[in-house]
């Protein structure tokens, strides 16, 4: 294995040189730099992370606590797009990520004994209400902590603009001649409360009254829920003319409900989705595209400025803007 002193000795100068040329020193002229940065890669120089880690006390490693209600894991399309988007903006700023669970291990139990555990300079929550009760002491043990749509106590928050979102849904169907809207809303948390009371303030300044039974519940990324959600909305006496889901996902479930029922889309109801995933583009689907690629570079950035900033870190929240893409799921009457 190359050593600094090795590299010192090739390019005779000393090993603090040799230090500070590998770690961008202003203090050291381009030329020396350059020449040793060459001979570092000719002799197949790899700094030591475990000694690196001691001498400056960080690690370089990004925890990310990724667990949702749903149990879909990495499988869960929209999330999946913004931990990759996070995991490559991580490594551009030279960190390396680790999921972190509070499945028992050598760690305990918890999110925080498992980021003590892999010595995590901050951590990632990306899908939060879930992970909320059991990621508080981790918050509590000041390791930095950004997340996504949840906010925590002197926390940063990256956050899509669901109010947009749904506003702009909301006016695009009414602009295509809908009043009869039914909504199919997701489990009780803080992006379903921001995303509902944004589709009855819209409505009211619309002038639209909503019949409560127009209103219905099932979990998110369910086929099975929206499903059956579906079906209780098409059975009702006067049924909406068009349902809003609420995921992508969840509406493909709604679709395959309506086909059962001898029903299409949009001939006889239409129907919109949320986050913009990549499928919903087969079927040409009306619905609110989430910027995934920015709300992960952004969770990135964000925890690498909390990590270097230290104890002078001042928190803040970002709103990542969504865009409505209109499709042939919502009919014009």
């Amino acid at each position: 294995m190359v050593t600094l002193k090795m590299l010192a000795k090739q390019c005779g100068v000393s090993v603090a040189t040799v230090s500070k040329a590998l770690n961008g020193a202003p203090d050291i002229s381009a030329e020396t730099a350059a020449r040793i940065q060459k001979a570092a890669a000719e002799m197949g120089y790899t700094p030591c992370a475990a000694a690196r880690s001691l001498k400056t006390s960080r690690s370089h490693n990004l925890g990310v606590i990724f667990s949702d209600g749903t149990k879909s894991g990495l499988t869960h399309e929209h999330f999946a797009y913004i931990l990759n988007s996070f995991k490559r903006r991580a490594e551009e700023l030279h960190y390396d990520i680790t999921l972190i669970s509070d499945h028992p291990g050598p760690w305990g139990s918890d999110y925080a004994g498992h980021v003590r555990f892999r010595n995590c300079d901050g951590v990632a929550v990306l899908v939060a209400d879930n992970a909320a009760p059991t990621a508080q002491e981790l918050v509590r043990s000041g390791v930095p902590v950004v997340s996504v749509d949840y906010h925590f106590d002197n926390c940063s928050c990256i956050e899509s603009d669901n109010v947009s979102g749904i506003r702009e849904l909301v006016e695009y169907v009414y602009s295509q001649g809908h009043r009869k809207i039914a909504i199919i809303f997701g489990d009780d948390n803080a992006v379903t409360r921001i995303r509902m009371s944004s589709f009855f303030n819209t409505c009211a300044r619309l002038g639209l009254t909503i019949p409560e039974e127009y209103i219905c519940h099932c979990r998110y990324h369910s086929g099975s829920a929206s499903a059956e959600a579906t079906r209780k909305l098409m059975e009702l006496p006067e049924p909406p003319s068009c349902i809003l889901y609420p995921d992508d996902f969840s509406f493909f479930g709604g679709k395959r409900e309506l086909e059962a029922m001898g029903l299409s889309i949009p001939e006889d109801v239409s129907a919109a989705g949320y986050d913009g995933i990549s499928v919903g583009k087969v079927v040409s689907l009306t619905t609110v595209q989430q910027n995934t690629d920015a709300i992960g570079v952004a969770v990135a950035e964000e925890l690498a400025r909390a990590v270097e900033e230290g104890r002078g870190y001042l928190p803040r929240t970002q709103v990542i803007p969504c865009s409505l893409i209109p499709g042939a799921t919502v009919r014009k009457l």
